[in-house]
């Protein structure tokens, strides 16, 4: 059976090793493992979506399925006043980042552990942001997709990068299909970001 970087408790060899990236003209560095997605480098749509992203600095983000770090990390340091959540059923992966959000010197930014946005249950967010498990599948991106309406505020953005050749015109069409819009806000390496706006009234449970 092949693990993925998206099972809950990865049993490979643990293989860690420190990289370094620099990321809208900041210097970081990042504890990565096995079983963690691009644990060699920060991957061509992790940056592209993190060089794109515009936030107010006030901001409550959310980094969906967050790996080591690189998105949730970087993001912080553009929303100083705001706060940050970093997500993701891989142990190994929230482990390591709670470690780089202390390696980097980061005090805006929460690490939490749990499927999709089990741990953030209830909660709401002016962005979410995601570079999807691909090979979770289409309904399970899809379901993320869909699922992020109840964590938005009204005219908050949900951000996503994927391949062109993986579907993200397909998943594009989901965006406006679930939000009733979708821009492509950059595209490069072949990858696209897409975004799309709440601009309905919020239906989550409760504010942050």
């Amino acid at each position: 059976m092949v693990e993925h970087y998206f099972t809950r408790e990865p049993g490979a060899r643990h293989r860690e090793k420190l990289i370094t990236a620099r990321l809208r003209g900041r210097e970081y560095r990042f504890w990565t493992d096995s079983s963690v997605f691009s644990k060699d480098r920060v991957d061509r749509g992790t940056r592209l979506l993190i060089e794109g992203v515009s936030l107010r600095e006030d901001a409550w983000v959310l980094d969906l399925g967050c790996g080591y770090g690189p998105i949730g990390i970087a993001v912080a340091a553009l929303v100083p006043r705001g706060r940050v959540y970093l997500v993701d059923v891989n142990e190994r992966a929230v482990s390591l980042a709670r470690r780089n959000v202390e390696l980097n010197g980061v005090g805006n930014a929460i690490v939490l552990q749990g499927e999709g946005y089990e741990p953030v249950a209830g909660m709401m967010f002016d962005a979410i942001l995601t570079n999807p498990p691909i090979r979770a599948g289409r309904k399970v991106i899809v379901g993320l997709i869909a699922e992020a309406r109840t964590h938005l505020r009204e005219s908050g953005s949900f951000w996503l990068v994927a391949r062109t050749r993986q579907g993200v015109l397909s998943l594009a069409a989901e965006m406006e299909r679930i939000f009733g819009n979708a821009e492509e806000c950059e595209k490069g390496g072949g990858f696209r970001v897409i975004r799309s706006q709440n601009l309905r009234p919020s239906i989550g449970l409760r504010e942050t």
